[in-house]
């Protein structure tokens, strides 16, 4: 992206010339993807680009993007390079320590919203909360809801905690480290976040440990499944949100005994699934005993998407 010529090098010509080389190396989204990463060099919105679309980006500028573009052409996610993503409307944090949030999670999320809406103070548990983006979009939905977010990473709570702080949300979800229903079992236990307090908002002391929702996006993908991914999914985002071990339900299995033990009589698992897995994940569900099953919730590509079970009473 160097002059070779007296034309100069507008925001409009960078954008033509970088989604015109994109779509010759066979990007997906080649304009989409000029537009997020120019912005992001320029600390403009994308609206911005067409608002002043004459201006002509610094030298810097232009060197810095056309990093972004080779490192997008690498096979970085956009993402990961701008360190953002939105979901439910919301500006989240990203980073390689965390899932990209999908919009066919927004359905987990919408499922609980209509669930929860007569329920003045529902205490909701997230398993594998990531970037927190399920927690959040809750907490900012539903004014009284009480989280407990849990992830066995450090680095993802980390990310989600600062997610939390960012959208006004930090002082109703209280983050947990570990594998799944773990630190449940340990009254008392630890935050990833310094200095927060020891009460557990979802309830750790025994005889307080029930929850009326238990919302996840567990890992799935099958793991013999993982080297066919996509190059930016393979390479670049944790394997341990989405290898789902052998057949892709190792985690789900242990999900949905575990939410039997934390759920309140008549609360409800709202679970993400692989569209492919819709019939056997139904299955296991309905031969757990302890749930009734609701209708599977498909997503805006009319894909199977969300399970919701209700725990019997």
């Amino acid at each position: 992206m160097t002059d070779h010529s007296a034309e100069q090098w507008t925001v409009t010509r960078l954008l033509d010339w970088t989604a015109q080389y994109l779509a010759q190396k066979g990007a997906e989204f080649p304009r989409l993807d000029a537009e997020v990463l120019l912005a992001h060099c320029l600390g403009w919105s994308r609206i911005d680009l067409y608002a002043r679309y004459d201006q002509i980006p610094s030298e810097e500028i232009r060197k810095q993007f056309k990093t972004l573009i080779g490192r997008r052409l690498e096979g970085c996610p956009v993402a990961y390079l701008v360190g953002r993503k939105e979901f439910f409307g919301l500006a989240l944090e990203v980073s390689p320590a965390v899932l990209i949030p999908r919009p066919e999670s927004e359905y987990v999320v919408l499922e609980f919203l209509r669930l929860a809406k007569e329920n003045p103070q529902p205490r909701v548990l997230d398993i594998g909360t990531g970037s927190g983006n399920l927690a959040i979009a809750a907490a900012q939905q539903h004014p009284s809801v009480q989280v407990t977010a849990i992830d066995i990473s450090p680095e993802a709570l980390g990310v989600a905690s600062r997610n939390a702080k960012r959208h006004k949300v930090a002082e109703r979800i209280r983050f947990l480290q570990g594998d799944l229903f773990a630190p449940l079992s340990e009254p008392g236990a630890p935050s990833s976040e310094p200095g927060a307090p020891s009460s557990e908002p979802g309830g750790l002391e025994k005889g307080k440990r029930l929850f009326d929702f238990i919302l996840s996006n567990p890992p799935y993908i099958p793991h013999e499944d993982l080297p066919a991914l996509p190059r930016g999914v393979r390479d670049y985002e944790p394997h341990l949100a989405l290898d789902g071990g052998p057949g892709g339900f190792a985690v789900f299995d242990r999900l949905i005994a575990g939410a039997a033990q934390y759920l309140k009589a008549d609360g409800y698992l709202i679970v993400e699934i692989g569209s492919p897995q819709e019939k056997p994940a139904r299955e296991r569900l309905i031969n757990h005993g302890d749930y009734e099953l609701g209708e599977t919730i498909r997503d805006g590509s009319g894909h199977p998407r969300v399970l919701r079970a209700r725990k019997r009473g």
